[in-house]
C-alpha cells in the first residue's frame, strides 16, 4: 500500500508541491533527458509543417463523404440543394452538415434527411418463435397485405419501420418461424422498405471495396486485401520518397497519401496527357497533402535516364497541347477519354442491373475549375491557362530533379501495361536496400518479369504471391464462412534492391539458369566399371 501510494504521488505531484502534468518528467531528470535528447537531435529541432488535424469528425459543406446502406457504397461531395440519387431514392445532403461521421439518417418526405435515434431491440424473452420451419409452406398466401396496400401506405407517408411492423402483424407464418428465421425476415424487409442512409468518412478500405464491387475494371481488378499487402510490402510510411506508376483511377495513389499523412514526397508517373485521380479526389485530402505530390510524364523517363532531358522538352510539349486546345475551339480544359470515364464510379449493389447503375457525382479534379460563363473574358482565360501551364512545368521540373537524385525509398507499380519494361527502367531511380512492389491481374507477366530480374541482378528476396480472401458471417450461434467468395484479387511481385557492383565482380553469384546451361555443355569423361574378380 505504501509503495503504491508513493508511486502515485511521484507521478502526480512534483517535489515542490505543484501538480505535475501527465507525461512530464521530474525536475531532477529534466536535464539528463534534455542532454540525451539533444544528442539524438530531437529536442530543439523545429518541427516540420503539420497537416491539418484529422480529428474533426464533423461533416462540412464541400467535404467528400461516402453514403452507406448495407453493403452498398457511393462517394459524393456534400453540396447544398444538390439532389443525390442512391439506391433508387433521391434526397438532399443539406441536413448532414454539422453532424458527425457515422451518423445514420432516414429519408423523409421531400428528400430531407433526419438523424435516426437508436432503438432498443426486443430481447429474446419477449419474442414468440417456433421450434423449426418444417411445417411452413411458401405458397405466397401467408401475407395478407397486397402490393396495392403497401403502395397506399407509402403514399400516405408512413415510415418504413411502420410498414415492416404491419407486414409482421399480417403474416400468418411469422410466429411459427424460428428466432433466426424471424431475424432474417425482418432484416430483409427493413432493407427493402426502410430508407436508411449512413454517412461515413472516405478511407482506403471503403473506397477500394466500392470500386472492386461494381467497377473492378477501373482498378485493374485489385482487391482491397491485395492493396493492403502492397502498402505493407512497399513500406509506405511518413517521410518516405516514393515513386508510383498506376492506372487504377488514383486509388493506389490515394492510399499512399493517406498512409504517409502529408509527410514526405510522392512522384507519380503517368501515361498520356495527364494523371487520372478520380479516386484520389474522393479522399478529400487538404491542400497541404498536395504539396508533396509531384507528377512526371512517363514518355520522358527514357530521356531522364540517358541524361538528355531538358526543360525545353516540357515547354514544347505544353505549347503543343495548348495549340491543340485552341484548334478545337473550346475554352474548356482538355481531358483524356480515360479521365472522363474515371470521373464516375457506380455503387456496389450485387443485384442492381447495369442500366440502373448510379454514378458517383464529383466535381472537377481541379478545385479552381470554373464554367466558361464564370471565367469572364477570353483574355482572363488565356492568362489563367498560362499560369497553370507555368505551374505545371515548374512542378514537373521539381519531379525531374527528385528523380535524378536516384535515391527513392520505394517503387509501386500497378498499371494495365506490361510490368517488365516499366520495372526495369524505374528501378534505376530507387536507392539500394529499398522495397519495390509490382501488381498485375495475371501471373504470367509477373513470371516473365521475375525471370528478367533474376538475369539482370541487383535485386534480392524476389517473391511472387497471391492473397486468399474469404469473408465470414459472425452472428450469435450462427457464425460460418459465407457461401460466395472472391475468385482472385491479382498477383504481387515484391523484392528489395541492392547494389550491382559486387554481383558483377563475383562470378559465383549467377542465376540458376546459367549454371544449368554450363552443366549441360560440359560432358563428363567416360568411365569404365571395374568388375570384381571372383574367387575360383
Amino acid at each position: 500500500m505504501g509503495g503504491a501510494g508513493h508511486s502515485a504521488a511521484n507521478q502526480g505531484v512534483r517535489p515542490n508541491g505543484k501538480p505535475q502534468a501527465p507525461g512530464s518528467c521530474p525536475e531532477g531528470l529534466t536535464g539528463k533527458r534534455k542532454r540525451r535528447s539533444a544528442r539524438g537531435g530531437r529536442v530543439g529541432e523545429q518541427p516540420g509543417p503539420q497537416p491539418p488535424q484529422s480529428g474533426d469528425h464533423r461533416i462540412g459543406d464541400g467535404d467528400f463523404v461516402v453514403l452507406k446502406r448495407e453493403d452498398v457504397f457511393k462517394a459524393v461531395q456534400v453540396q447544398r440543394r444538390k439532389k443525390v440519387t442512391f439506391e433508387k431514392q433521391w434526397f438532399y445532403l443539406d441536413n448532414v452538415i454539422g453532424h458527425s461521421y457515422g451518423t445514420t439518417f432516414e429519408v423523409t418526405s421531400g428528400g430531407s434527411l433526419q438523424p435516426t435515434k437508436k432503438k432498443e431491440e426486443p430481447t429474446s424473452e419477449t419474442k414468440e418463435a417456433g421450434t423449426d420451419n418444417r411445417n411452413i409452406v411458401d405458397d405466397g398466401k401467408s401475407q395478407k397485405l397486397t402490393q396495392d396496400d403497401i403502395k397506399a401506405l407509402k403514399d400516405k407517408g408512413i415510415k418504413g419501420e411502420e410498414i415492416v411492423q404491419q407486414l409482421i402483424e399480417n403474416s400468418t407464418t411469422f410466429r411459427d418461424k424460428t428466432e433466426f428465421a424471424q431475424d432474417k425476415y425482418i432484416k430483409k424487409k427493413k432493407k427493402k422498405y426502410e430508407a436508411i442512409v449512413t454517412v461515413v468518412k472516405p478511407t482506403t478500405r471503403i473506397l477500394s471495396i466500392m470500386y472492386y464491387a461494381r467497377e473492378p475494371g477501373k482498378i485493374n481488378h485489385m482487391r482491397y486485401d491485395t492493396l493492403a499487402q502492397m502498402l505493407t510490402l512497399g513500406n509506405i510510411r511518413a517521410g518516405n520518397k516514393m515513386i508510383v506508376m498506376e492506372t487504377c483511377a488514383g486509388l493506389v495513389l490515394g492510399a499512399m497519401m493517406e498512409r504517409m499523412g502529408g509527410f514526405g514526397s510522392i512522384i507519380q508517373l503517368y501515361p498520356g496527357g495527364g494523371p487520372v485521380r478520380a479516386a484520389t479526389t474522393c479522399f478529400g485530402f487538404p491542400k497541404s497533402f498536395l504539396s508533396g505530390l509531384y507528377e512526371f510524364p512517363l514518355n520522358k523517363v527514357d530521356s531522364l535516364l540517358k541524361g538528355t532531358f531538358s526543360a525545353e522538352m516540357l515547354s514544347s510539349e505544353l505549347k503543343d497541347s495548348a495549340s491543340v486546345e485552341d484548334s478545337n475551339g473550346t475554352p474548356e480544359e482538355k481531358r483524356t477519354p480515360g479521365q472522363e470515364n474515371e470521373d464516375s464510379v457506380a455503387e456496389a449493389p450485387e443485384s442492381t442491373p447495369p442500366k440502373e447503375q448510379e454514378t458517383m457525382e464529383i466535381v472537377s479534379q481541379d478545385p479552381e475549375y470554373k464554367d466558361p460563363k464564370e471565367r469572364g473574358s477570353k483574355k482572363d482565360y488565356i492568362q489563367e491557362k498560362q499560369r497553370r501551364q507555368e505551374e505545371q512545368r515548374r512542378r514537373q521540373l521539381e519531379a525531374a530533379a527528385l528523380l535524378s537524385e536516384r535515391n527513392a525509398d520505394g517503387l509501386i507499380v500497378a498499371s494495365r501495361f506490361h510490368p517488365t519494361p516499366l520495372l526495369l527502367s524505374l528501378l534505376d531511380f530507387v536507392a539500394p536496400s529499398r522495397p519495390f512492389v509490382v501488381y498485375c491481374q495475371y501471373k504470367e507477366p509477373l513470371l516473365e518479369c521475375y525471370t528478367k530480374l533474376r538475369e539482370r541482378g541487383g535485386v534480392i528476396n524476389l517473391r511472387l504471391s497471391e492473397t486468399w480472401l474469404r469473408n465470414y458471417q459472425v452472428l450469435p450461434d450462427r457464425s460460418h464462412p459465407k457461401l460466395l467468395m472472391s475468385g482472385g484479387g491479382g498477383y504481387l511481385l515484391s523484392g528489395f534492391t541492392v547494389t550491382m557492383d559486387n554481383l558483377k565482380a563475383d562470378p559465383g553469384l549467377k542465376s540458376n539458369s546459367s549454371t544449368l546451361e554450363l552443366r549441360k555443355t560440359e560432358e563428363p569423361a567416360a568411365k569404365k566399371r571395374k568388375c570384381p574378380e571372383s574367387d575360383s
